[in-house]
């Protein structure tokens, strides 16, 4: 057992949790952090968006919201690294306490509101570093903001310059109204701008992904499906954070309000992630994230459509020893199936069925 599994996480366990993330932010900052000490296994490696990943995992948003440890995070063996969410401007977020372990069911709740010093002091950072490694901005609205696409288009001005691919995240359910950005009538017009601001970005072109809820209806699938298959969006990330509460959760903090991650988010956004294959008929690349915690999470994800997978809330309970684990078992599993990469086993485990959404153009 590693000397982070054995001494610093029980240590970190016992502060709130917000303040063990942030002392982790620190430390990892200041160049406390283990390393990948092996090559991955070359039958990880895939090739997306014109980008190389050695591995398919990847870091979820909400861990580096500031930028401050994308290249520690990669040393630790991610195949990318997500920064953000961001926000045009500065902001503190919702009042304390926000963030709540649930360590009988393995998940959190948070309800932060996307917490972070904004677009400016992020693109400091990732001016200041050379380029390496996959790494994506997820890209928020300010609470207060009036004017929803001038927000994501500002990210995409700031923070493109400096990233592989750019999300559009409206599916946190931590800032009112954000989610209603889902919506057909609204969704095809924040799409058609922040493609175009990325498209005016001078000497960058990076790939634009939408990040959703694994709340939405089936209707709203239906409907979100019929508005990226007819937009130039990228990919999809399915999904962020959930305010389903099931009904076996076991830890006392439960109720509290906020989005749940974790275990409890596995089963619903892999059957969402199924659900989104099919309706875009495999033609737009996904990224599974949600209560991947072991390689069978991660394997089930990619064989319901995943091209890529992300994981955050297994990592405060498992340590970054998970990370080396889930790869090794991932590798086993594609042999075991006979899959020569990652790419032959998307969309393995799931059936494609005459969908009528075919992208317009392709």
């Amino acid at each position: 057992m590693s000397t982070f599994a054995a001494v610093i996480l029980p240590l970190l366990r016992r502060l709130p949790p917000e303040r063990a993330h942030d002392l982790t932010i620190r430390g990892l900052a200041a160049g406390i952090a283990p390393r990948h000490p092996v090559p991955d296994d070359p039958i990880l490696a895939t090739r997306l968006w014109d980008c190389d990943f050695p591995n398919p995992v990847g870091l979820a948003a909400g861990f580096d919201k500031n930028a401050e440890i994308p290249d520690a995070m990669l040393r630790w063996g991610f195949g990318f690294v997500e920064i953000g969410t961001v926000t045009p401007r500065p902001q503190i977020g919702n009042p304390k306490p926000r963030l709540f372990r649930l360590a009988s069911d393995q998940a959190l709740i948070n309800r932060l509101g996307f917490n972070n010093q904004g677009l400016e002091s992020a693109a400091a950072r990732l001016a200041r570093r050379p380029r390496r490694g996959v790494l994506g901005a997820n890209l928020g609205k300010n609470r207060d903001s009036a004017d929803a696409a001038a927000d994501y288009c500002r990210g995409v001005a700031v923070l493109g310059p400096f990233a592989d691919y750019l999300v559009i995240n409206v599916s946190s359910p931590n800032t009112p109204g954000l989610r209603d950005l889902q919506r057909r009538s609204e969704l095809g017009v924040l799409i058609a701008a922040v493609i175009q601001a990325r498209d005016r970005l001078a000497d960058a072109h990076p790939p634009v992904l939408l990040k959703i809820s694994p709340d939405l209806t089936r209707q709203e699938q239906e409907d979100v499906a019929e508005a990226v298959m007819a937009s130039a969006i990228d990919g999809l990330i399915v999904a962020n954070t959930t305010t389903a509460r099931p009904a076996d959760l076991k830890s006392a903090d439960a109720p509290e309000p906020g989005g749940l991650s974790g275990a409890p988010l596995f089963e619903p956004s892999t059957r969402l992630l199924g659900d989104m294959y099919r309706l875009t008929r495999g033609a737009l690349p996904l990224v599974g994230t949600g209560g991947i915690a072991s390689g069978a999470d991660a394997y089930a994800k990619i064989r319901a459509g995943a091209s890529l997978v992300q994981l955050y809330t297994a990592l405060t309970y498992q340590g970054p020893a998970l990370l080396g684990r889930i790869k090794q078992d991932l590798a086993e599993l594609l042999r075991r199936d006979g899959f020569a990469s990652i790419a032959e086993a998307v969309g393995s485990g799931n059936r494609l069925v005459p969908s009528g959404l075919d992208r317009q153009g392709a």
